[in-house]
């Protein structure tokens, strides 16, 4: 029988690593932080921390809690620190080549019981469980975008995943308070499929005359009832990511309706990736956000 995961290790600390730690530590577990970049995870910590801070302003966390959680979070500067994880989760750039450099660099350390888990976002899990090295305890969870606040976690076993490995995936997925769904190791699974799908097509309309940014965005807020219009939702995201989610979907389905909107690739091109940049189909220089086009 493999032993309780009590240990998480994330790797990553950007917007989605340091929110995964968070919800780990949040959950009783002892997180431990790393980045190739030491000062990403400083950054990453001092997110958390702000996070937490307005949720103790809120009265959704006490003092005590807020503290403890910030206990149980540790930084890793050293990829070798994370053997002492039962569970290691990698949420590094929608990248290929870079999740399989970080998952060679941590073979040697990875413990002999111990998870490995990616959170990309389309990428088969097959492809990445393969070059891991440890292709059966391998698995994906995907984390919505923000992690502390979003509800969901996809669970997706590779061909080779053990159904011992997914069973441990689902009941830690189960203590964080996430809903779990299972999706099959498809381009882009269950949730970018469709919403990256619905960005795009967005962006196309755009692309095409159909409608300024304002009225796409205000179209599909008032008309269907979305909190965030597809646009600015793809600016939240990033568009580099929406690029690239596209370019999986239109490669690993050659179909022709995922091919990604010209306009997307020349906004990546630019270097107007939309939040984390301070422009993209928005500018995000002023108090309040302006359309680009």
């Amino acid at each position: 029988m493999s032993a309780p995961i009590k240990v998480v290790g994330v790797i990553g600390a950007g917007q989605m690593g340091a929110g995964i730690a968070q919800v780990c530590a949040s959950a009783g577990y002892r997180v431990l932080l790393h980045d190739v970049d030491t000062q990403r995870i400083t950054a990453g910590l001092g997110r958390v921390g702000d996070n937490l801070a307005r949720q103790l302003s809120r009265g959704t966390l006490d003092a005590r809690q807020v503290s403890e959680t910030i206990l149980r979070l540790e930084p890793a500067q050293d990829v070798a620190q994370l053997g002492a994880a039962d569970l290691v989760i990698e949420a590094a750039a929608e990248s290929e080549a870079v999740k399989n450099a970080i998952f060679q660099a941590l073979l040697p350390h990875l413990g002999e019981n111990a998870l490995l888990a990616t959170n990309t976002s389309s990428i088969s899990i097959t492809r990445l469980a393969t070059r891991s090295g440890v292709a059966a305890r391998f698995i994906g969870l995907h984390f919505m975008n923000p992690p502390p606040v979003m509800k969901l976690v996809e669970v997706i076993s590779g061909i080779g995943t053990a159904p011992s490995t997914y069973a441990r995936a689902v009941e830690f997925v189960g203590s964080l308070g996430k809903t779990v769904v299972n999706a099959e190791d498809f381009p882009a699974f269950l949730v970018n499929r469709i919403l990256i799908t619905m960005i795009n097509e967005a962006i196309y309309a755009l692309h095409e005359g159909v409608g300024t940014i304002d009225a796409i965005d205000t179209a599909m807020k008032q008309g269907a009832n979305q909190p965030m219009g597809p646009l600015a939702l793809g600016d939240f995201i990033g568009l580099d990511t929406v690029l690239a989610i596209m370019n999986v979907l239109h490669a690993g389905l050659a179909d022709s309706k995922y091919r990604p909107c010209p306009l997307l690739v020349k906004y990546v091109e630019a270097g107007w990736l939309g939040k984390k940049t301070g422009r993209g189909f928005y500018d995000y220089s002023g108090p309040s956000p302006v359309s680009t086009r």
